[in-house]
């Protein structure tokens, strides 16, 4: 069976009541592609807020989860907690929470197995540096850090693989659709080896780096590309662009 086409949208730190109202209203009176999954992820303040306002048929995910269920961790959400705010999805590893926050490989795979625990569908996002993949570590650093998940976690039924090259979020640059497709079609190489073929063939793998209405129609003719995390774009009106992209 084809893998559903899936489209997040990370809204970062970014929006206000306001804002974000027009961007649901903006999906809601949209035509969106019905063979699409779409995922919008507002900062935490305006999850239910998002919730509450969008049309039936488009998910919302936080962008974090903490690996606890409850417990004395200020400024933390627990997978519980998005889940009984009808909360479906939580972004994990993050290149931005893996720099900044100095999130190692480990606590990405502790959180997205307590995610997964919690009944929460996960985002996972991986990705080198500008400097790894001129070194040529490319597919060495994405596949170390989906071993560290595979050490935790042994259902990925509801895990989408978002790769994510570091050097091209939030730059304008792209990597090519060559560079992409490899780096996609290595990860499900490395999925059918180290888990089995099913899951290799189920997984969808997404591809999240300065997509654009501009690059997303060439990217999507991709065999091993299932769609996109998109940044920056998804505030704005050509996110139905991107959604639509194989129309």
């Amino acid at each position: 069976m084809a893998r559903q086409f899936f489209v997040g949208g990370n809204f970062k730190m970014n929006g206000s009541v306001d804002t974000i109202k027009k961007i649901i209203g903006n999906l809601n009176n949209a035509k969106l592609d019905p063979s699409t999954e779409v995922v919008i992820a507002p900062p935490a303040l305006y999850l239910l807020l998002a919730r509450s306002e969008l049309r039936s048929g488009v998910e919302v995910a936080a962008q974090n989860v903490f690996d606890k269920p409850q417990g004395a961790f200020t400024g933390e959400i627990s997978a519980d907690q998005l889940k009984d705010s009808n909360i479906t999805w939580a972004l994990i590893g993050h290149s931005e929470r893996r720099t900044i926050l100095r999130e190692d490989d480990a606590f990405v795979a502790s959180k997205t197995k307590a995610a997964l625990d919690g009944g929460i569908g996960v985002i996972l996002c991986c990705g080198e540096s500008l400097e790894q993949r001129e070194a040529g570590k490319t597919i060495d650093v994405v596949t170390s850090q989906l071993a560290a998940v595979k050490a935790k976690v042994s259902d990925w039924s509801k895990i989408v693989i978002a790769y994510e090259p570091i050097w091209a979020i939030g730059t304008g640059k792209v990597a090519t659709t060559e560079q992409a497709q490899e780096v996609h079609a290595a990860i499900r190489a490395w999925l059918k080896k180290e888990i089995g073929e099913k899951v290799a063939e189920d997984t969808r793998i997404i591809y999240g780096g300065s997509v654009s209405d501009k690059n997303c129609g060439d990217l999507s003719k991709q065999p091993d590309i299932d769609g996109f995390l998109v940044g920056g774009a998804s505030l704005k009106p050509a996110f139905v662009d991107i959604i639509n992209s194989r129309l």
